[in-house]
């Protein structure tokens, strides 16, 4: 039995213990589709007026560290400076959307390619900025690789402050919104990966980058 009759065999089933005979009417299928293009909000936890502090806060409650810049011709500076407070050499794989900023001018040298398993820094967009929980919301495409922000060790962010929204629930109304479906791969990012296995300790940088930098940029992006 193939996977789609097992399927379907077990929706009957489910139907016929409901006191359902036969598939779905066109009217059952319509009012799934109106119950499912009206999503439910459930309780949320409030947050302050100031919605890129509350995500700031909550950001370093998650480990990551954060820097606010007046435009995006500032932040390869930023960058710059993050880099050299931690000794890190001035190099990154960078995603191929950021390629057009000022990196030669503030001392870095930016590579617009896939990240490999040498290089220290890789630097991304991000497509929305949860304050909730301080999270990072990245969707992957060709010039927005997932691996970019998984495989060097230290992750640097870049978000509008206009990306920054309140709740998980407007960071997927935003996706219907501008993308109309999720892409192949979503990743929800609250600070640097850890661990806990090893006798209750929690180790950074587990199972992926030890550091998570945002730079949030207060003008447009």
């Amino acid at each position: 039995m193939d996977t789609s009759t097992a399927r379907r065999n077990i929706l009957a089933r489910i139907r016929s213990a409901q006191g359902r005979d036969g598939p779905p009417s066109a009217s059952e299928r319509d009012a799934v589709a109106d119950w499912l293009s009206r999503p439910r909000v459930g309780p949320q936890p409030t947050l302050g007026a100031d919605r890129v502090a509350h995500f700031e806060g909550q950001a370093a409650r998650m480990s990551s560290t954060t820097e606010r810049v007046a435009s995006m011709a500032d932040v390869p500076a930023a960058v710059a400076r993050y880099l050299d407070a931690l000794q890190l050499p001035r190099r990154a794989a960078v995603w191929n959307t950021l390629a057009g900023l000022p990196w030669q001018a503030a001392g870095i040298d930016a590579q617009a390619r896939a990240p490999r398993g040498d290089d220290a820094v890789g630097i991304t967009g991000v497509f929305a900025a949860i304050a909730e929980t301080g999270t990072l919301m990245m969707l992957s495409g060709p010039d927005t690789p997932a691996s970019m922000h998984l495989l060097p060790e230290t992750h640097v962010a870049i978000v509008s402050a206009s990306r920054v929204v309140g709740h998980y629930e407007d960071a997927f109304a935003l996706v219907r919104a501008e993308r109309g479906e999720l892409p192949r791969a979503t990743s929800l990012v609250s600070g640097p990966s850890r661990t806990g296995d090893i006798e209750q300790t929690i180790v950074l940088g587990a199972h992926g980058p030890y550091r998570v930098h945002v730079i949030v940029v207060s003008g447009d992006a």
